[in-house]
């Protein structure tokens, strides 16, 4: 059963500026805790943190989960047959609705977490039920900015971005509130007049209509969860 955290912990970590997911909701030994994003409503943005030798047992959603791994090994178990799939940090696990899952962690694990409560357009490179490495889904374009669509509905859009060198997006406000994961490489984050270099495995939260950029040094790759709400 879910250990649910309540209220606030002031002590964690906290979203302003380059973060990381493990840094506002560590581990605890032989807990599991969750704490809310605070994206919004529509989409629920959870982070969690396994103990060593903690699980989640097996449940279902009767919307889409998706999982993006943050740090340490967790094991996915999916399906009525319970299928094992080892799950790390960068990777991503798309669970359809209906569909049994577990999560269990033999020495410790942080995660997102995120149910999207509306029916989603899923890319075809993404297969749903199979952990997938997110970085390798989308290649460079020589002096250019790639960037695929992996789950979208009105309320929500999930993109992944590689950013040949040299390459930028000019400050610009998104219409609501979002994340960047850090996938590969660094890159400066511009956001409401201050700059953030931001490497992979980091995070950086922007606020809706918050003015942001974001330049590649070197070559970069991201995923960007948009809330639109």
């Amino acid at each position: 059963m879910r250990q649910e955290a309540m209220g606030t912990d002031v002590r964690l970590g906290a979203m302003d500026g380059v973060f990381t997911v493990a840094g506002v909701r560590p581990a605890r030994d032989g807990m599991t805790i969750s704490r809310d994003a605070g994206l919004g409503s529509e989409n629920t943005v959870t982070f969690f943190a396994l103990g060593a030798g903690t699980s989640i047992s097996r449940e279902r959603y009767d919307m889409t989960s998706m999982y993006i791994g943050a740090l340490g090994e967790a094991v996915f178990l999916t399906g009525d047959d319970a299928g094992r799939q080892s799950f790390l940090d960068g990777d991503m696990l798309i669970v359809p609705g209906g569909t049994l899952c577990g999560v269990e962690s033999g020495s410790g694990a942080v995660y997102t977490e995120i149910i999207i409560k509306k029916e989603i357009n899923m890319n075809n490179l993404v297969k749903a039920g199979e952990v997938m490495k997110l970085k390798n889904l989308i290649q460079y374009e020589e002096g250019s900015i790639s960037n695929i669509d992996i789950v979208s509905n009105p309320t929500m859009k999930f993109v992944l971005m590689a950013f040949d060198e040299g390459t930028g997006l000019q400050p610009h406000r998104a219409p609501g509130n979002a994340i960047i994961f850090a996938l590969e490489g660094k890159a400066v984050i511009g956001y409401e007049g201050k700059d953030y270099t931001i490497s992979a495995g980091e995070n950086f939260r922007f606020e809706k209509n918050g003015l942001h950029s974001v330049t590649a040094a070197g070559k970069f790759k991201m995923a960007l969860l948009l809330v639109i709400e």
